[in-house]
């Protein structure tokens, strides 16, 4: 971290200034180990089985902030009578495999009874089938012996280890784990994650300040590339992108509409986008353009991609900020898979590997790949840097910064806000000369947006789109943040009425089209006031608030209602975050539930629940099983988090 993220590694010093323990996991002496307070070299891929050790030893011995997990996790939710885990089996599998299919089928993994919101529980957790029995049962096996042999840390720095953490937990005491691509990048990185949630659950380090899991992004705005999103699965906000099954909306609706919580809301979320995508063209009758959203019909993962150009089943690609023909797995396939194509489009700042693989690479020099042969025509488009163009990033605290231009892009570099624009622009007209109705969706794309002088579109346009508005046009105004909150004039390109003032938060979206939304976790970030939020740099305290803007409502601390006691009444005066002052809901940080919502609140089971995503009777679902075969092995992977 001290090499790699040195600026936020600052802050991980002053917290050493102030009395905080530094450990440093990891194989290689570094600068950040030559800092930390404990050094532990482990064997690279060996984890799993450190974190699995921890949670062990602090099981076994009872240090787990027991006040804690009861009421915020689902450790003392009773599973199915029919859940059976490898141990039970005997076999090495859960309950539910599917020998044919290759894969788990979930039936049996539900709660007795089939309520996740309201399942039978054992505060004691003494329950057999109580979840926290299975979870002391399963890490059973990760003794301080295992942890040395597999990973190579003796018994003393591992209780040295575990009895720093256990130190910061409780009351008055959290611990925060940050991690970078040394986890992500596994081939079990997602394990090795979960782990470390269970470990921080157990602890009692979850929604409450100075806890948490924090992954250390690679670039400014990885976090963001998943919120609107880059991954081909999802759609903005992690709306789940339709599938074999979902071939109307009220079929998709009724496959991902939870009964409460905050996915309860979906239809809201869906319709809302919708209207973001097709504007007017979104009607009930056509429901709302759900037809023209592209269906999945398989794996359309990056490598998928990849084995398809080699089968000449792909044409052409767009390369907008990645190298794979020196930056990703096997290059040498990658390359290979690039000779393949029709066409290729790079933008880049400067001329990359992947725009001159055709005529310098490993495979040209040794023959392998010739010139004469490569038919693909590979486009170089100059893009501009990001102190040369202007939007958001989102950071790995869920906090949009908005960042100005400082110079204008050299010669013909544009940015990718401008070529994005300017494809769509050339691709809708083109759309909109064919009868062909696979151009159906492009035809009916609502490309509104305002541009500057070489083209680009106003990126703060696009912002209010994100934030979402009401669909029903007010008379246009001149000026954006005028009183009646509508920005950019109300207008679309041709200056006709396009949409109404701002909504202020996603609380407002509606499912009746009223109201459109681009993704609905950033909304509130250009509310009906006009500010830009993400342009924000005025902080009012330590969590800093007014500058920038956090999703979900510019909460700091996601989860934060597990920050008080059940009671309502903050652990202690050193960590106290939000609570119960006997009428509503306040503290340093948004409340990630409704305010006025008693600790004792009971939610009426026969109607959705806005928040029971953290809502205000404590009770939460949190660890689900699966397993991943690891070589001829398999280990559970549980899923134990607060939602």
């Amino acid at each position: 971290m001290a090499e790699a993220h040195p600026v936020g590694f600052r802050w991980v010093m002053k917290a050493k200034e102030r009395g905080a323990t530094i450990i440093h996991v990891d194989p290689r002496f570094s600068r950040t180990s030559a800092l930390a307070d404990i050094w532990v070299p482990i064997r690279a891929g060996s984890d799993i089985v450190f974190l699995g050790g921890l949670i062990r030893h602090i099981i076994e011995n009872d240090l787990f902030f027991r006040e804690y997990v009861v009421p915020y996790t689902n450790a003392s939710c009773i599973l199915s009578d029919e859940y059976r885990d490898p141990e039970d089996n005997g076999d090495g599998y859960f309950s539910g495999w599917n020998e044919e299919k290759g894969a788990y089928e979930g039936d049996s993994w539900l709660y007795k009874g089939g309520d996740l919101s309201r399942p039978e529980r054992d505060l004691t957790l003494q329950h057999p089938q109580c979840v926290f029995q299975k979870l002391k049962r399963h890490f059973s096996r990760y003794t301080p012996e295992m942890v040395e042999k597999v990973c190579g840390v003796p018994p003393e720095l591992f209780h040295k280890v575990a009895d720093a953490l256990v130190a910061a937990s409780g009351p008055e005491k959290t611990a925060a784990v940050c991690y970078a691509v040394g986890w992500t990048q596994h081939s079990k990185g997602v394990q090795i994650i979960r782990a470390s949630a269970i470990l921080q659950l157990l602890l009692g380090n979850i929604g409450r300040p100075g806890g948490g899991i924090l992954a250390l992004r690679g670039h400014a705005s990885i976090q963001g590339s998943t919120d609107i999103p880059t991954l081909y699965d999802i759609l903005p906000g992690y709306l789940t992108m339709p599938r074999k099954g979902d071939e109307t909306l009220e079929q998709y609706l009724d496959h991902y509409t939870k009964k409460t919580g905050l996915w309860s809301a979906y239809p809201k979320y869906l319709v809302s986008t919708l209207k973001a995508y097709y504007g007017k063209r979104a009607t009930a009758e056509n429901d709302f353009g759900y037809r023209w959203l592209p269906k999945l019909t398989g794996n359309h993962s990056f490598f998928e991609f990849l084995y398809d150009m080699l089968d000449g089943k792909m044409e052409g690609m767009f390369l907008m900020g990645q190298n794979p023909a020196v930056g990703a797995p096997n290059s040498r396939l990658q390359r290979k898979a690039l000779s393949k194509l029709k066409w290729l489009v790079v933008r880049d700042m400067v001329e990359i590997e992947s725009a001159s693989f055709w005529r310098e690479s490993p495979e040209t020099e040794r023959g392998e790949l010739k010139a004469n042969d490569i038919e693909t025509e590979v486009f170089f488009f100059p893009a501009a840097g990001h102190g040369e163009k202007e939007g958001a990033f989102t950071n790995t605290q869920r906090l949009l910064q908005w960042r100005e231009k400082a110079v204008e892009p050299p010669g013909d570099a544009r940015s990718d806000g401008w070529f994005v624009h300017q494809l769509a622009l050339r691709l809708i007209a083109k759309a909109k000369q064919s009868g062909d109705p696979l151009d159906e969706p492009l035809r009916a794309l609502d490309w509104w947006y305002p541009e500057d002088e070489l083209g680009d579109p106003k990126m703060e346009a696009v912002l209010a789109e994100i934030n979402g508005w009401q669909t029903e046009p007010l008379a246009a105004v001149a000026d954006p943040g005028s009183a009646d909150g509508v920005l950019f004039g109300g207008i679309d390109r041709d200056g006709n009425p396009h949409h109404g003032p701002q909504v202020n938060g996603f609380a407002e979206l509606k499912a009746d089209g009223s109201t459109a939304c681009g993704a609905w976790i950033y909304s509130g970030v250009f509310g009906r006031d006009g500010v830009n939020k993400a342009n924000s740099r005025k902080s009012r305290d330590y969590l800093g608030h007014g500058w920038g803007f956090s999703w979900p409502s510019d909460r700091r601390i996601i989860y934060n209602r597990a920050s008080a006691r059940p009671d309502g009444h903050p652990w202690s005066e050193r960590k106290k975050l939000v609570w119960w002052d006997s009428e509503k809901w306040t503290g340093i940080d948004v409340p990630g539930f409704v305010k006025g919502k008693a600790p004792d609140y009971e939610p009426d089971s026969s109607r959705p629940y806005q928040m029971n995503f953290i809502r205000a009777i404590p009770i939460r679902r949190s660890i689900g099983f699966r397993a991943a075969k690891i070589g001829s092995r398999l280990r559970a992977i549980q899923d134990f988090h607060l939602c």
